[in-house]
């Protein structure tokens, strides 16, 4: 018998029709930026196409990329230096220009789906993720305040809560806070394998929350390591994650794969700052196509087994698919 693939790709029609991976709009969280005053708009340097907006122009972002299809939103707040302190206290204020935010963002768009992101380097004079000691990052009592963060993130509307600091112990502490507050239904997203990576740098020129000494190599996971995102993972889901994020995508996509065969739980993958800003600028160049290239790197993340994937691509691919 004469077996011919080929037969399988003859015609746009019949690709469609065995396409194994398809990638929708359905798949996405785009990550957002706030800003403190309600009406800037300021462009990110290192991410062309990307904004920091204040919450007037946000809602009208989240408006339009709802009308797209994309129905999730993780907002990241900046934060002026004159209101971080070593114990992040903004991060659990309600009174603060993002908890007034989200409240909105909630109010006027009650079908988005929010999530928020649980850590202390947004809102830290040390710009590390956890409370800074004689040059040590302290975890237990880190974790006090992360559990405030998140019950002020839940009161004020977020649908999904991010942990993103790596500090042990941390979803099953968040998710004692929550239950305990009655807010049984908000669920983790939990950043378990979050490799100190170095494709972070245009994310903290966003936030301007880079360390302001050392790294965070004690608490992020090193690159070299797969089979301790196995032990993350376990944890986690022992804690009472309901997602299992893989952070970074596009160099980790083994881990992506890794921990879609072992668990249970939606498998959600960060295309992170640094892999957007690099396919921006080899477009720019015309080193490579950037829709297709865009298009075929997104591909891979669902095909690794990513059930939802944090891209900054996701208005952009909406709109094309449209």
């Amino acid at each position: 018998m004469d077996i011919r693939p080929r037969r399988n790709r003859k015609s746009a029609a019949i690709r469609s029709l065995v396409e194994e991976t398809k990638v929708t709009t359905d798949d996405f969280i785009f990550p957002l930026f706030l800003l403190e005053g309600a009406n800037e708009k300021v462009e990110v340097d290192s991410m062309p196409g990307i904004y920091r907006l204040g919450i007037d122009k946000m809602l009208n972002e989240i408006e339009e990329c709802l009308k797209l299809g994309v129905k999730a939103f993780d907002i990241f707040p900046v934060v002026a230096e004159h209101h971080k302190d070593k114990l992040a206290t903004k991060s659990h204020d309600l009174d603060f220009f993002y908890h007034k935010a989200l409240r909105r963002v909630k109010d006027t768009f009650p079908e988005a789906a929010v999530m928020t992101d649980v850590a202390m380097d947004p809102y830290s004079s040390d710009g590390h993720d956890g409370i800074v000691q004689d040059g040590k990052i302290l975890n237990d009592e880190t974790l006090e305040v992360l559990g405030k963060q998140a019950l002020s993130q839940a009161q004020s509307g977020a649908d999904i809560i991010g942990p993103s600091d790596m500090m042990d112990g941390r979803v099953g502490y968040i998710r004692e806070v929550l239950d305990d507050n009655g807010f049984t239904d908000v669920s983790i997203m939990s950043y378990s394998a979050k490799y100190a990576s170095a494709f972070y740098g245009p994310f903290r020129d966003a936030l301007d929350s880079a360390p302001k000494s050392g790294d965070k190599k004690t608490y992020q996971m090193n690159p070299a390591n797969q089979r301790e995102a196995l032990i993350e993972a376990d944890l986690d889901v022992d804690e009472g994650a309901d997602f299992l994020m893989v952070k970074p995508a596009l160099a980790y996509l083994d881990v992506i794969k890794l921990l879609k065969d072992n668990y249970t739980q939606p498998i959600a993958a960060y295309n992170v700052s640094g892999e957007y800003a690099m396919l921006k600028a080899t477009a720019e160049k015309g080193w490579l196509s950037y829709e297709p290239t865009m298009a075929e790197a997104l591909l891979s993340i669902k095909r690794a087994g990513a059930d939802i994937i944090l891209t900054y691509h996701a208005k952009e691919f909406a709109q094309l698919a449209k």
